[in-house]
């Protein structure tokens, strides 16, 4: 049974006790039966208002004049008001509409909000809800592995610091074994001239005490002999000196942990949270990027400079256009040169953090490493170009590669030669790099965000992802500031979680936050064609410039 019919039901005349009354008088609030509605109305004494019982209350009071019933609507002044209202000089000139049919199109706007919050945002919200939950058990998965790990590691410490505590013990106690052990020889040495020394002055005393000649005659000192005392020893006693470590240097001794952020997405954009920069610290670019110095390497126009790689903040590889990799101190004095193992050109380098470099062969589809001069190929890719790289904090290296078709491009992280990650396509499924060869410089953020600038002309972007391989944000240039195409190459992070580019096509460096919001440019210093990037310790920039061959480092920060 409908509900409204069963509350009818329940009602009755209040002249007449009739049950399920179809009348109602909006004035005196009384229900009637037909028969009753004309008694009722006989009434003189009060104004009446009687309508179908479902309109009931359609029609509210009027809040100017309490006896009268609002029959209209003001929508200049958003309110019912009755005939008296009309009449008065307030109203005057303004539009108005009969009160049923603003009531209609309320109740068609409530409908319109109902459906919407019923079939559309209350499930949003329930998925969110969901989500949560989610999050939660990951989120408490994660921690007990991370928290486990790190308890493992710790362990692995003490294990180690036990260990080399109990080797200086164990070298204490075999040196004092040592030392003994010469000392109780010279003690019996000792003790053995003595024993002689008293024999001879007991021989000695007792020929003095004698008239016998052949005593007297036969006797040959010793004492030259006994002059000659035993040497000296000289054992010194080791000493231990404790390395006095601070606690921020044992904090880095231990290890790391990542950048920890809050993620939160908003009109269907990815951000950190809060909004606005999001740099580690605050400090400060140098007014105006200087040269500090300038490093004039073997390549130039006709071989081109590729990429520029540091091993120290004295020391920088480079390579380009020939099989030779070569290493420069900052005065341009070639250190070291090492041809690759194929014979083919090195597209990219990189330092490891325990100081081996290494390099990529497209050509052979391997990933090589040099220890002690000495090549090794690590990775072998079939069927893939393996063109741009670097090392990560974790101690391995992500590799941007192409397929030898060029329909297909991801990175790839390895553990040595363990493939520990594939980076392809977004949360849609479509792809997030360009398909063509040679376009991929990569680098890893300190909040271990994967950045990759992809200057194919259908992308020219950076392309930024986190460390699951979740799209983050894409930054495309700013609108209408250069002459030529935004075209990225080279790209590289600094201590402070800013992401460096290089644009060769209007010989300039754009500089990021780690969010992708544009910080401003280095566009002085005699850029010309910017392509390769690094930093060193102190957030010098190295930028190896294409066609010139110079390196130029770089001071933007104060």
């Amino acid at each position: 049974m409908d509900a409204r019919t069963w509350a009818q039901d329940v009602l009755r005349c209040h002249l007449c006790e009739t049950p399920a009354p179809p009348m109602y008088c909006d004035i005196c609030h009384i229900h009637l039966c037909k028969a009753c509605v004309g008694e009722h109305l006989s009434d003189e004494s009060t104004e009446h208002k009687v309508v179908p019982f479902k309109k009931r209350g359609f029609k509210p009071k009027c809040s100017k004049h309490s006896t009268q019933l609002c029959d209209l609507y003001c929508e200049q002044c958003e309110i019912p008001i009755c005939v008296e209202c009309v009449s008065s000089d307030k109203h005057l000139g303004h539009r108005m509409v009969g009160i049923l049919k603003i009531v209609e199109n309320k109740k068609e706007a409530l409908l319109g909000n109902l459906q919407e919050l019923e079939n559309t945002i209350y499930p949003k919200y329930q998925k969110i809800a969901s989500n949560i939950l989610i999050q939660k058990a990951v989120l408490n998965e994660n921690s007990h592995k991370l928290t486990s790990a790190i308890g493992k590691h710790g362990e692995d410490l003490h294990r180690a610091i036990d260990t080399a505590i109990e080797k200086f013990k164990s070298d204490v106690t075999e040196n004092k074994s040592k030392q003994v052990a010469v000392l109780d020889k010279q003690e019996d040495e000792i003790k053995h001239s003595i024993s002689e020394i008293e024999q001879n002055i007991t021989v000695l005393k007792k020929i003095l005490n004698s008239n016998d000649v052949n005593l007297v005659s036969y006797y040959k000192s010793r004492n030259a002999e006994f002059r000659r005392l035993p040497p000296k020893l000289s054992l010194p006693s080791p000493r231990f000196i404790p390395q006095k470590i601070n606690k921020e240097q044992f904090y880095q001794l231990i290890g790391s942990l990542s950048a920890l952020s809050i993620e939160t997405e908003e009109h269907g954009h990815t951000m950190d949270s809060p909004g606005g920069e999001s740099s580690p610290s605050d400090r400060a670019f140098i007014g105006v990027p200087r040269i500090v110095t300038e490093i004039n390497t073997e390549y130039g126009e006709s071989n081109e400079l590729l990429s520029v790689s540091c091993l120290s903040d004295d020391e920088v590889w480079a390579t380009g256009g020939d099989n030779i990799m070569r290493l420069y101190n900052l005065h341009g004095k070639l250190i070291k040169s090492i041809q690759t193992k194929s014979g083919n050109i090195p597209i990219d380098i990189a330092v490891a953090q325990s100081g081996e470099l290494f390099y990529t062969d497209p050509e052979d589809s391997t990933v090589n490493i040099v220890k002690n001069s000495k090549i090794q190929t690590v990775i072998r890719l079939p069927g893939w170009n393996p063109c741009f790289i670097c090392s990560t904090s974790s101690g391995g290296i992500l590799v941007a590669m192409t397929s030898e078709d060029e329909k297909q491009a991801k990175v790839e992280r390895y553990s040595g030669s363990i493939k520990k990650q594939t980076i392809q396509y977004d949360d849609e499924g479509q792809p997030l790099y360009s398909s063509y060869y040679h376009t991929k410089n990569i680098c890893e953020n300190m909040n271990l965000d994967i950045c990759v600038a992809d200057s194919y002309t259908d992308m020219r972007a950076v392309v930024v992802v986190n460390q699951f391989g979740k799209f983050r944000f894409t930054y495309t240039g700013i609108p209408s500031t250069t002459k030529e195409p935004f075209e990225p190459s080279g790209i590289t992070t600094d201590s402070q979680g800013r992401i460096l580019t290089a644009d060769k096509n209007n010989h300039r460096i754009h500089i990021l936050d780690q969010d992708g919001k544009f910080l401003c440019y280095i566009n002085n210093c005699h850029l010309q064609d910017p392509y390769g990037l690094c930093v060193d310790t102190r957030d010098n920039l190295f930028v190896a410039e294409y066609n010139t061959g110079t390196i130029k480092k770089i001071q933007y920060y104060i």
